[in-house]
């Protein structure tokens, strides 16, 4: 590898859409790739083992490990956002859940000036990019890259969730991304035959051998390189080597929600008086660049199990299941953890469309799985889809290695906790419903016998946690202050393209990873179609 070179485009982060704007560009067999990810390859098996994400949270090679800065609302904690630094990014150590979130959401986004971006106009790169086990329909695509399929094996107490919910009022609902979201059920998986099915996996495999796709890992983006507000390639260290990379058509920034409005402002663009502070130049004063940040908020309501049907394993089950996983792709290894779940509507703040989601886990969950519990149990997710509360990302230093400042800003808008006090109410009323009664033990989350507003509040704000779904730091608009134009060029500099979550006006109401492989089809398609 040489110390320069020059490519048609330069695509920064190796993630959801970085995988599928490689695969999809160098299709074109004229047009030059470079790929760079700041992490290594996809080669540790618990990545492609579905039930192995567990042991993938503490793992700092392929997690950035960051935290938020101390959140007001929630007693001043400090909130673990693990996100992925691996090919795949993210799609290689998540949950797996394939859900788009609700018509509504894209038709708002296109509604406040994101032209071209209503559900009619994202629905056919959904399509595009899915493999749904079922087959084409009008909702699902037949012949994608990313498959899409039903969990091989089920724990049992995910059936029992299923039926308690149903019976609390939800209607049962077969597909959260058909003809309506509401309703309880089953998640897909973004899985292929019992393995993970990632970004990587999916988009990748089948272009890393074209000769114009050059893939580089453990390469740190450290600045765009801008001349006459023009981005005409970038600078980029592996180990202690740098390295310089000039572009002839476009930089296509897609480095998520924390690292791409990161690389901005550490390249010159965001706020004039944050950048001047940290002795930046600034080549674009841009006040938006890391505004608007968005992030579900999840509150967990665990009980104990009083029978050991659970995922909760001793050391000698575990070996059990790592060995019927690798020798058949079946049992608990296949598992995605979170099975099943629900969509239902606040009373507080829905019209006609959820606003709370579940996610129910057959195991005792605690802050992200880092606090193992003994014996069996239960736990369901709650989150409010649509937060009013802004954050922001902001930069702790002028070097590229230095972890950014995240001020996610929970709860600052009060009409939040109101949704969340709803969506945590309705999980203990689900767990305690009658389907439940020959399964359930002592509640340990939140195990509070005064069920007061203020007592849960209190709890609330002493465990809530995020389900790592932010979003929203590079707005896409067709306002002025928008970061991006609603082609994800950056306003004010040319031959620069943000393409990943960051861009979400809003965030969408649910997963946030198959929309995120869709924003990346349809910006290679507008790449491609109109340069």
């Amino acid at each position: 590898m040489s110390a320069t070179a020059t490519y048609d485009f330069i695509i920064i982060g190796a993630g959801s859409a970085g995988c599928v704007l490689a695969r999809r560009l160098s299709a074109q067999s004229h047009r030059r790739v470079l790929l760079l990810e700041a992490g290594g390859r996809d080669v540790n098996p618990f990545i492609h083992m579905p039930a192995g994400l567990a042991q993938l949270v503490h793992n700092r090679r392929i997690n950035w490990n960051y935290y938020t800065e101390p959140e007001p609302e929630l007693e001043n904690r400090r909130l673990y956002w693990p996100r992925g630094k691996v090919l795949g990014g993210c799609s290689s150590i998540n949950a797996m859940c394939y859900v788009r979130g609700q018509p509504e959401d894209y038709d708002d986004w296109a509604r406040d000036g994101a032209i071209g971006w209503g559900y009619d106009d994202v629905l056919p790169f959904f399509r595009k990019a899915e493999h749904q086990q079922h087959g084409a329909s009008r909702y699902h695509g037949g012949s994608g890259p990313m498959w899409v399929e039903n969990l091989r094996s089920r724990n049992p107490l995910t059936d029992t969730f299923v039926a308690a919910a149903v019976a609390s009022g939800l209607p049962r609902n077969d597909d959260f991304n058909g003809e309506r979201q509401e309703g309880a059920g089953y998640y897909q998986v973004t899985q292929r035959g019992g393995r993970r099915c990632s970004a990587a996996t999916a988009y990748l495999r089948a272009a890393r051998k074209r000769p114009n796709l050059t893939i580089l890992t453990h390469a740190l983006v450290e600045r765009l390189l801008i001349d006459r507000r023009r981005v005409v390639g970038v600078d980029y260290r592996i180990g202690s080597r740098r390295y310089t990379a000039f572009c002839e058509s476009e930089v296509l920034l897609s480095a998520g929600t924390v690292n791409s409005p990161q690389l901005l402002m550490l390249s010159g663009i965001g706020p004039a008086d944050h950048l001047r502070s940290l002795g930046l130049d600034v080549i674009l004063d841009q006040p938006s660049v890391g505004e608007n940040l968005q992030d579900h908020l999840d509150i967990c309501t665990l009980y104990k199990s009083t029978r050991p049907v659970t995922y909760d394993f001793n050391r000698l089950q575990e070996l059990r299941v790592l060995f019927q996983y690798w020798l058949k792709k079946r049992g608990a290894g296949v598992s995605n953890i979170a099975e099943a779940g629900a969509f239902a509507c606040s009373s507080s703040a829905a019209r006609d469309r959820p606003d709370i989601q579940m996610h129910f886990v057959p195991a005792q969950l605690d802050d992200h799985g880092r606090n193992r519990l003994p014996g069996h149990g239960f736990t369901l997710h709650a989150c409010h889809l649509h937060p009013r509360s802004r954050g922001r990302i902001g930069l702790r230093s002028n070097r590229p290695d230095e972890a950014p400042l995240i001020y996610a800003n929970y709860l600052h808008d009060s009409r939040d906790m109101q949704v969340m006090l709803e969506a945590l109410r309705f999980s203990r009323q689900i767990l305690r419903s009658q389907a439940f009664d020959e399964l359930r033990g002592e509640e340990i989350l939140p195990g509070i016998t005064d069920g007061s507003d203020t007592e849960l509040t209190r709890f609330i704000r002493h465990k809530a946690e995020t389900v790592y779904h932010p979003v929203g730091t590079c707005r896409m608009g067709g306002d002025s202050s928008a970061v991006v134009d609603a082609t994800l060029r950056v306003r004010g500099i040319s031959g620069l393209r943000v393409i990943d979550a960051s861009i979400m006006p809003k965030i969408v109401s649910g997963n946030t990873n198959a929309p995120t492989i869709m924003i990346a089809e349809k910006a290679a398609d507008l790449i491609l179609t109109y340069g």
